[in-house]
């Protein structure tokens, strides 16, 4: 803004004016303390009550009681099953040869094709699999902290978790002294790290321990005067893990016990731990050589000079780098406590209410960079954080929604450097993938099917309505070149996107087959997801293989592979592309006209072409459009967790503000637990991560070729702004909305490019400045314009305000 703001020409001053008059008002209600999620007392319940804090690869829950503080905590690659050195692991892959498979691939297609359809029991007898040692995700342990019975007795009592800082903090009063508890996670220092203070000398008196479940082998080491490693094996699969903890104590004493470490008449204290296993994602052992003890020695070794200041500011400087690139502004107050918020939404105050959406924006950010960082896996079906040694669903990684879902938001709300987890797994995945191609369908390129896990499972198993969806390596393939999309990394596309889509498109140009009966490219066996029957082309099969054709094709010519090019365009010629309207107006669910108006079905997959696809919209397929309505409109607002986000997500493609909110107003009262954990029923994280995309896509869209500037803004959000979202063409864009109209959008592109923004206000005079100076620009239709932008230069597009004198006089455009 300083750019623009040059007081020796009264033009540009006018324009200084109008921005702070747009702009003033947010800066002067920002608040360090309204993105804050707090409880006014101790929890019980771990999975309603919970704090969750991470780096990606530690997590740990803040429950908060004051005498017996344990602190559950979690390291993501300890898991159960796999390879190991007394268990056979398949992974996944049926005990049959290549020949005798494809022969029980193509009796379920001629009897597909002779009867309509097969039950999904009969066809998880003939190509199901008994998996072997899937395997679960893992709780690592507990931190305990023992404190004096005396701290039953308190006052004052808060437990909170701020959003800006990722510091969770316990504060309380025992016999007049005022204590505090802080709790993060640090990304550099890969340590759970505590202080515990009060404001009178020498008050701090505890025992700490940390205690482990008992499916593993455990040793205690008291290594060092002031640090306890725990250290074995997991009885299953024999992985090794370790975790180690190191008080720091500021005058006080500590003493070694059969309790852990004890520390009496301490002004505070500081504790780091940290966990590590020997697991490595590398196909087929998936072991390092590298000993956890090992690391867990180095780390709290590259710890010792750290104060807890250091260790903080170290913690704050890499989360804040990233969590406060985007900053939403709505009409909010000031927070409740977040159980009685949760409790009850929606409020008559529509201030409160925009104060618990607004929270739980930024939460499903907060969640994706706690769960998913560089080095690490990417975020399962609880993200880091589970209590269990058999996690619900061994919180793995569901294929047919829940991974893609979680990755949603990442490029959207400016958080790239969450996705090395994804594209890292699913690299090592494909490996596996290829393999299972070729010993199942004797095919070139990759597949997998509906549930993955740390082990390279490809996926087959015996559920009937949850074990086949070959689609899914597909699906998994386009979530690459989306990321392309957003930054336009040609080296990524080259060399990690492009032979993901390639290999994917080749196994489905081998494994396609001729319908009799429509004489199109079908996928079969098809199933809908956990719905209906098997049958040949199930909507959303054909849609996913046309999208990834569609966007492997774009990716070829970027590459300069025109061979391949070619053979994709010939096939998607002869394609069903999974777009029908049925009798009733809806978008079919299978090639034949089977959907019932009155089914409520929690997956709509059908409407992949809508979201996350972007081969139906208002605009360029209004038929199509509307018959996807008819169907949201069929299935109704319920569902689980995850389903209701996706459906936020339908109605903001559908251009639906009002409905889109009242899936939002829907997840919040319905599917969200007290801590905001999304709830499917048990927490499930892709609900959080879904509704946060959603929420995105009502502010800004750019999946169809231009950036449509609040597309799907809710009566709700009358008034608002928006800072730091990216838009596909690594364009960074603010918005600032006042009466549900757009006053203002800041555009930055990271590379020279023509953009073309879309907004329903655009037929009012405008103007684009950088740097002060009109920029000109074309408009094809009166809700569009086009212009050039250099990197990295910032372009403000204002929107005239007939009431507003000073901005009357702005040099405007009349857009005709």
């Amino acid at each position: 803004m300083t750019k623009v703001c040059r007081p020796y020409q009264i033009q540009k001053l006018i324009v200084c004016v109008l921005l702070f008059l747009t702009f003033g008002y947010v800066a002067a209600n920002e608040s360090s303390t309204d993105l804050i999620i707090f409880f006014e007392q101790p929890g019980n319940n771990w999975e309603t009550e919970s704090l969750p804090i991470g780096n990606g690869k530690i997590g740990a829950t803040i429950l908060g009681n004051l005498v017996n503080d344990n602190i559950q905590f979690n390291e993501k690659t300890l898991w159960t099953g796999g390879p190991s050195a007394t268990k056979s692991y398949n992974y996944g892959l049926p005990p049959y040869t290549t020949d005798d498979y494809l022969k029980r691939i193509e009796a379920v297609q001629n009897d597909i094709s002779r009867q309509g359809s097969l039950t999904p029991k009969e066809v998880a007898e003939r190509l199901g699999v008994e998996q072997e040692n899937y395997g679960s995700y893992q709780s690592f342990g507990h931190l305990q902290l023992r404190f004096p019975g005396s701290h039953s007795q308190y006052s004052k009592y808060k437990r909170a978790l701020d959003l800006n800082t990722a510091v969770a903090k316990v504060s309380y009063q025992s016999k007049g002294i005022n204590y505090q508890r802080e709790y993060f996670v640090s990304y550099p220092d890969n340590s759970l790290v505590i202080r515990l203070s009060a404001d009178k000398p020498a008050s701090i008196n505890l025992s700490a321990n940390i205690s482990v479940p008992q499916n593993r082998t455990f040793q205690s080491d008291l290594v060092k005067p002031n640090e306890l490693l725990v250290s074995g094996e997991l009885l299953d699969n024999q992985l090794q893990y370790a975790a180690g903890l190191k008080v720091s104590v500021e005058n006080g004493t500590l003493q070694q016990t059969n309790d852990g470490l004890v520390i009496k008449q301490a002004d505070s204290v500081t504790l780091q731990l940290t966990a590590a296993t020997n697991y490595a994602l590398r196909h087929p052992n998936y072991r390092s050589t590298s000993s956890p003890r090992n690391k867990v020695n180095t780390q709290l070794a590259k710890n010792q000079t750290l104060s807890y200041a250091d260790l903080l500011q170290r913690h704050l400087n890499d989360y804040q780098s990233l969590f406060s690139r985007v900053k939403l502004e709505l009409n909010q107050s000031t927070p409740l406590a977040i159980d009685k918020m949760v409790a009850g939404y929606p409020f008559d105050n529509s201030k409160i209410n925009q104060s618990l959406e607004r929270i739980y924006y930024q939460y499903g950010r907060y969640l994706l960079i706690a769960s998913s960082r560089a080095g690490s896996l990417p975020a399962n079906l609880q993200g880091i954080w589970n209590k269990d040694i058999q996690a619900p669903w061994s919180a793995d990684y569901h294929l047919n929604i829940n991974l893609q879902m979680n990755y949603w938001l990442a490029d959207m709300t400016n958080l790239t450097e969450t996705l090395p987890p994804l594209f890292d797994y699913l690299d090592n995945l494909a490996v596996s993938g290829a393999q299972a191609a070729k010993q199942l369908f004797n095919s070139p390129g990759w597949v997998v099917f509906l549930n993955s896990n740390p082990w390279g499972s490809i996926g087959l198993i015996k559920w009937p309505t949850a074990f086949w969806q070959p689609e899914a390596a597909a699906w998994m393939a386009i979530q690459y070149y989306d990321h392309y999309l957003y930054t336009l990394d040609t080296t990524f596309l080259k060399q990690r996107a492009y032979p993901i889509l390639k290999s994917a498109s080749e196994f489905w140009l081998h494994n396609l087959v001729i319908d009799p009966q429509t004489k199109l490219l079908t996928v079969t066996p098809s199933y809908s997801p956990e719905h209906g029957y098997f049958t040949a082309g199930a909507a959303m099969s054909q849609q996913i293989i046309f999208d990834l054709f569609m966007k492997t094709i774009t990716a070829s010519s970027v590459v300069g592979d025109k061979t391949f090019q070619n053979k994709l365009q010939a096939a998607i010629s002869q394609l069903d592309v999974g777009l029908r309207v049925g009798s009733w107006g809806q978008l079919q669910e299978w090639r034949q006209d089977l959907d019932k108006p009155n089914n409520h079905h929690r997956h709509v997959s059908h409407l992949y072409a809508l979201h996350p696809g972007n081969h139906i919209s208002p605009k360029s397929t209004p038929q199509f459009a509307a018959a996807a309505s008819k169907t949201l409109n069929a299935r109704g607002d319920g569902g689980t967790g995850w389903s209701k986000a996706w459906k936020i997500n339908f109605w903001t493609r559908l251009l639906d503000g009002n409905r889109a909110y009242k899936l939002l107003q829907e997840q919040l009262s319905n599917s969200t637990l007290s801590n905001l954990w999304s709830n499917h029923p048990p927490f499930q994280i892709d609900g959080n991560f879904g509704a946060t995309a959603g929420m995105t896509e009502m502010l800004l869209q750019s999946h169809l070729h231009n950036i449509h500037l609040l597309p799907a803004l809710p009566a709700a959000w009358p008034h608002g702004q928006i800072q730091g979202l990216k838009a596909r063409g690594n364009i960074e864009v603010s918005l600032q909305w006042q009466n549900h109209k757009l006053q203002k959008a800041v555009l930055k592109s990271h590379h020279d490019q023509v953009i073309t923004l879309n907004n329903n206000e655009f037929n009012s005079s405008i103007a684009v400045l950088s740097d002060g100076k009109n920029i000109p620009f074309t408009s094809n239709n009166k809700d569009e314009i086009s212009f050039t932008t250099l990197a990295d230069q910032e372009y403000v597009v204002l929107i005239r305000q007939l009431n507003t004198t000073a901005e009357n006089s702005l040099p405007v455009v009349n857009i005709k």
